[in-house]
């Protein structure tokens, strides 16, 4: 999710049946080359396992990046579904899943360059599965730890019913773990993904978006999370037009249409006032029907205005993970191919 699943949400999944989290989709030539690129990516102790997702086209451009996260990360992923027109033209995302050799390069180039897990995430191939099931088994003979498929082509709207057998064929093709993408935005929708392809795991994106703790069984997104989130993005310092887009897509579909565009007015508040981090407390009624969304910002810009901005509390800069119980523990990399390797229903 380009800009999204930063670490505050990250931490926030977690509590909610995560097992792995990825960051937003980073352009790997820009990550090597500019430190402002690289300050955008924090990780901390409780981040864990993270993967962090690369868009890359020229194989030594992804390997310098793996090699610079390397350390503060628990996996590499390579992006070959972003089906964004400035993607494909960029020749990045969704324009390498119809080009096995160059993803064969790639995980080739990742694997010489870390030593923690490798994976790939594509979409299927717009005309001809067996172009798909080429890429998949060409990326598992240079090593790849496991494979993410999305069941639609780039063409497809969000909307379209996802592929299952598209996903089976990829699954039943190679012996590495698959995880399926696409249209989860419950449990029963990941029963329905396990049941029709019998894929190792289920991964959402919008489904999370809008409703963090889905994997916990939730309907939708419980008040807690919300507070949850709110509190760690002010902690963790995360942009606020983020924490706003946040906000809306975990309450939009409990909120009355009134409550939707006062919601959309906080950004507007929060700007006037030259407050970026005050969001505190969504003080939303989830009674009843959802009908109330009820005062929003004050109790936190009373809190800023007498105590200052919050500060980052927890971030570290492309610093290393410091909790002594967590480097005598199992590497985290290892957590995520043990947590592969014993993937069950």
């Amino acid at each position: 999710m380009v800009r999204y699943s930063k670490g505050a949400f990250r931490e926030v999944l977690r509590d909610y049946n995560v097992d792995i989290a990825y960051t937003p989709m980073i352009l790997a030539d820009v990550f090597k080359s500019s430190e402002f690129a690289r300050q955008d990516y924090t990780t901390n102790d409780k981040d864990c396992p993270v993967v962090v997702q690369f868009a890359a086209h020229d194989p030594a451009d992804l390997a310098h990046a793996a090699q610079i996260v390397a350390p503060f990360a628990d996996g590499i992923d390579l992006n070959c579904g972003c089906p964004q027109k400035w993607a494909y033209k960029e020749k990045i995302g969704a324009y390498l899943s119809d080009r096995p050799e160059i993803v064969h390069e790639m995980v080739r180039a990742v694997k010489a360059a870390v030593n923690i897990p490798c994976s790939v995430k594509i979409r299927k191939h717009p005309t001809d599965i067996r172009q798909t099931i080429e890429l998949v088994r060409r990326a598992q003979m240079m090593g790849v730890d496991w494979i993410t498929v999305h069941g639609r082509t780039r063409h497809q709207k969000s909307t379209e019913p996802v592929d299952y057998e598209s996903i089976r064929l990829v699954k039943e093709s190679v012996d590495v773990p698959v995880l399926a993408n696409g249209g989860i935005f419950d449990i029963s929708d990941a029963d329905t993904m396990y049941e029709k392809t019998g894929v190792d795991g289920v991964m959402a994106a919008r489904g999370l978006l809008q409703n963090p703790a889905l994997f916990a069984g939730y309907k939708h997104t419980p008040l807690d999370c919300v507070e949850k989130y709110v509190n760690r993005a002010l902690a963790y310092g995360t942009p606020t037009p983020i924490l706003h887009h946040h906000i809306m897509y975990m309450m939009e579909s409990q909120m009355s249409s009134v409550e939707r565009r006062y919601i959309a007015g906080v950004k507007t508040i929060l700007e006037a006032s030259g407050l970026q981090h005050t969001m505190h407390d969504s003080g939303t009624n989830f009674q009843g029907d959802y009908a109330l969304v009820s005062e929003v910002v004050q109790q936190c810009m009373e809190s800023v205005l007498e105590n200052g901005a919050p500060r980052v509390l927890c971030y570290v800069k492309l610093g290393a993970r410091t909790d002594k119980n967590y480097q005598n523990e199992i590497p985290a990399a290892d957590k995520v191919r043990n947590f592969l390797e014993s993937s069950t229903k």
